[in-house]
């Protein structure tokens, strides 16, 4: 028992050399901020203000049934639960991959009977049994398992922003999709009605042409235009019912129809444009900072390679029992070991020195992909600036056309009704009046899309202020 106890005590300089010199070395670079440029200003003029991360913008457009669509979408979507399950997947990667860090300890145990030496017959036919705890242990000199730990954790923070991606994604699409159904119907409304206007014409002008009055020609221009408007009521009622699919989906349950209630000319704008400083914008957006993780998670990886070029030791030690006598209650003694494992590469023809070049090009692809999703950003919040503004303006601008639409149309039925001017004269203002109400309700579904598109690229609405602080936490953690 002595002799056992000092060959156990000429182990532990050797042992307790490796637990402190572990994990001292990381080869490999530290993952650092990429560093990218921000615009001083916006191209739009726009004035800045101050816009809680936990605002729900989407109220802003004050329809309580696009609120409840919005609830419902958070709840039951399907991405969303996808989303949901890659954190979990992630967090159970992490620890997966931690272990590695640490020691293992196993059980092995088994029973034997035979003649069976292993290298010939035995002459006795012999019993044995043995039970032992293995201990292994495989000291991160180069910091391959810490690295891979890190990289780990950075995926689950991505994750995490990920799901918040999601969760505005689906609220910009819910709300796109509704404000075009609002728009859709509209039209459609538009379309029936201007049917019913020129099957009422079409009968009064067939009236005037079975008395003389009028020529055949002025019969066939007005059941043209009559089939004008009936054709483009079945596009649109195939347009609403593809929206409704659409958003059906989006809501988490089977294609179906979507309830309106209103009319989109009646909709709301928001009273203001929540616009921050271009600087913070890569702050707010979800799926900017879940791009920087993964960018971390993977330049980690160039560590991992570089520690792979290097020889891997592995502490092993083993303590059991064995008996040579099944029948018996009593052991012939306790069992031990201890031991150690080098492993090295010395020539693999620069498979592990390519095996670094590559995780090296990866991790350039990452951030290069993470500097075009800033500029990408950037361009978004510009292109949904000048869409506020010039659909503002656009939007006044049909309006005031249709007031005159609708009073050249009438003047001109009039002069039609005297002798004045010709059926053509009657149509063309027609023709007028059709479009510019079909373009008004879709100028108003671009007007409030743009709104949409705004708060979108700025990354409003997506976290709350003990969501912010929880991610922060995780991303802080070591």
């Amino acid at each position: 028992m002595n002799n056992r106890k000092l060959k156990i005590k000429s182990w532990l300089p050797f042992i307790l050399s490796a637990l402190l010199t572990s994990g001292c070395t990381r080869l490999g670079p530290d993952f650092e901020e990429p560093l990218v440029a921000t615009p001083e200003s916006y191209r739009t003029e726009a004035a800045l203000t101050e816009l809680a991360d936990d605002l729900q913008w989407w109220k802003l457009f004050d329809d309580p049934y696009l609120v409840s669509l919005v609830s419902m979408a958070l709840e039951r979507n399907r991405d969303l639960r996808i989303a949901v399950s890659r954190i979990a997947q992630s967090r159970a990667a992490l620890g997966f991959t931690e272990a590695d860090e640490y020691p293992r300890l196993d059980l092995d145990g088994g029973i034997n009977r035979g003649n069976f030496t292993g290298t010939g017959k035995s002459p006795n036919t012999d019993t044995s049994s043995y039970i032992t705890a293995p201990l292994s242990w495989e000291i991160d000199f180069w910091g391959k398992f810490s690295r891979a730990t890190e990289a780990a954790r950075a995926d689950l923070i991505a994750s995490e922003y990920g799901l918040k991606t999601v969760q505005l994604t689906l609220v910009s699409e819910v709300v796109a999709s509704y404000t075009q159904l609002l728009d859709f119907h509209r039209r459609l409304a538009i379309s029936e009605n201007t049917l019913k206007s020129r099957t009422e014409s079409l009968y009064i002008i067939q009236q005037r042409f079975d008395k003389g009055i009028i020529p055949e020609l002025d019969v066939n221009w007005a059941q043209i235009e009559m089939e004008i408007a009936a054709a483009a009521i079945p596009l649109y009622q195939r347009s609403i019912a593809k929206t409704e699919n659409s958003l059906s989906i989006l809501l988490g349950h089977l294609p179906g129809a979507i309830e309106i209630r209103g009319n989109n000319l009646e909709q709301t704008i928001p009273p203001t444009i929540p616009v921050v400083m271009p600087v913070d914008v890569l702050d707010r957006r979800p799926d900017i900072t879940q791009a920087k993780f993964l960018l971390k998670a993977q330049s980690e990886q160039i560590g991992i390679a570089e520690a792979l070029r290097w020889p891997s030791l592995s502490l092993t030690a083993t303590l059991g029992v064995a008996n040579t006598d099944i029948g018996s209650l009593n052991v012939d003694g306790d069992t031990w070991s201890l031991g150690g494992r080098l492993l090295g590469p010395i020539f693999d023809f620069d498979k592990n020195k390519n095996r670094v070049l590559v995780q090296e090009q990866i991790t350039q692809q990452f951030l290069l992909e993470f500097e075009n999703l800033v500029l990408t950003a950037f361009q978004e919040v510009e292109d949904a600036l000048v869409e506020i503004t010039t659909y503002r303006q656009e939007l006044a601008a049909v309006g005031r056309q249709l007031v005159a639409a609708r009073n050249a149309n009438k003047l001109s039925r009039e002069r039609y009704n005297q002798g004045v001017s010709s059926y053509l004269e009657v149509l063309e203002t027609e023709r007028r009046l059709f479009s510019t109400e079909l373009t008004q309700s879709e100028t108003k579904q671009l007007f409030l899309n743009s709104y949409v598109n705004l708060y979108k690229a700025l990354g409003g609405g997506w976290v709350t202020a003990a969501d912010r602080e929880q991610l922060q936490q995780t991303a802080n953690y070591h």
